[in-house]
């Protein structure tokens, strides 16, 4: 609790101060579109992480202001390293992305090293990363060597409780994140975009937002979906179904009023139920798309300019906040999404 208090009065102390860029690094040479795209920590809101297109300025100049995003992440962490590669692509074709999770220059690779051995999709052929390691299943014997340390822990938990059984129990740790920081960062962004000597001053479409999240930070997502800013929603490997998360349940979904993207992982994604229930309760009003690859609940976030699942997104925001109808053919045309993505399958309603 006394990290959201913390996270809370930073962002309260930042209101009326200009953007100031302290940190930046520059991700896979900065992306494959027309801008190239950087990362960078801002003074006055240290706990969230901006990506964007360098030479922010001239890009506006040129191109116009630019449309935002706000990103919550997987397990509702407080760190977005883990999506840098696919941040950094979706900056590269033009977009602001503030993403929660002060500024951090871990080792991406590092990062998704250990998600992938735990983790491995059975339904993936080989996973090569962006730095071209190769990542293996585990063999027989590294499953049974974790399946025995797991059932030890379960045991010795079981022992400490019944040790304990009389003694107060400590209090569950608190998620360090929650849903309201994507409007306390869309508020600032606001706050920047009119304020004159700000490095976001007017460059930015503050009627073409987007919410995206990732698992858990897609339960972040849906709880904020309802505010009229957001133009359109992104659940990456996420779904709610009959869960409760992040004080979001299925009754959320009745609060929507914007087309909604699902991006699975197929059957093999431990969000695939989930969200395939939210798909059938999503009101006959709103559009939705949903669709599922074989690369299970880790995506290809770790893959080149973050894969396929990058190139997506792209398309999506592209058609929803820019207004290039013909970026729609990956989620309206079958045959388009066959051609592009032949082990990908696809759903719609609502259009």
């Amino acid at each position: 609790m006394k990290k959201v208090v913390l996270t809370a009065m930073m962002i309260a102390m930042s209101v009326g101060m200009n953007a100031q860029t302290v940190q930046r690094q520059v991700v896979e040479e900065g992306g494959t579109g027309p801008f190239k795209s950087e990362v960078v920590g801002d003074a006055s809101c240290t706990g969230f992480t901006v990506y964007r297109p360098q030479n922010l300025k001239e890009v506006v100049a040129k191109q116009g202001a630019l449309p935002v995003i706000v990103y919550a992440n997987g397990a509702c962490f407080n760190n977005n390293v883990e999506m840098r590669l696919l941040l950094s692509e979706v900056a590269s074709y033009g977009y602001v992305a503030a993403a929660i999770g002060p500024y951090d220059e871990a080792d991406v690779m590092a990062q998704w090293r250990g998600v992938l051995k735990s983790a491995y999709p059975e339904t993936k052929g080989d996973v090569i990363m962006a730095n071209g390691e190769k990542i293996l299943p585990m063999t027989a014997e590294e499953k049974k060597a974790q399946q025995e340390a797991q059932a030890k822990q379960r045991e010795q938990a079981a022992k400490n409780a019944k040790k304990n059984k009389k003694q107060q129990q400590p209090a569950a740790p608190q998620f360090s994140t929650y849903p309201k920081m994507l409007l306390e960062v869309l508020d600032w962004l606001i706050d920047q975009n009119a304020t004159p000597g700000s490095e976001y001053y007017h460059c930015l479409a503050l009627d073409h937002v987007a919410a995206m999240g990732q698992s858990c930070g897609g339960a972040q997502v849906l709880g904020v979906a309802h505010d009229p800013r957001i133009k359109t929603c992104v659940m990456l490997n996420s779904g709610i179904g009959d869960m409760e998360m992040m004080g979001t349940t299925k009754e959320k979904l009745k609060n929507l009023h914007t087309p909604m993207f699902y991006m699975i992982g197929g059957p093999g994604d431990i969000a695939y139920a989930n969200a395939q229930k939210d798909y059938e309760r999503i009101a006959d009003n709103i559009p939705v798309v949903m669709l599922n690859s074989k690369d299970g609940h880790s995506g290809t976030y770790y893959e080149k300019h973050g894969g396929n699942y990058a190139k997506a997104v792209v398309k999506w925001l592209d058609w929803q906040l820019k207004g290039q109808v013909g970026q729609s053919a990956l989620f309206l045309d079958d045959e388009y999404l066959k051609m592009k993505f032949p082990e990908w399958q696809g759903v719609r309603k609502n259009f």
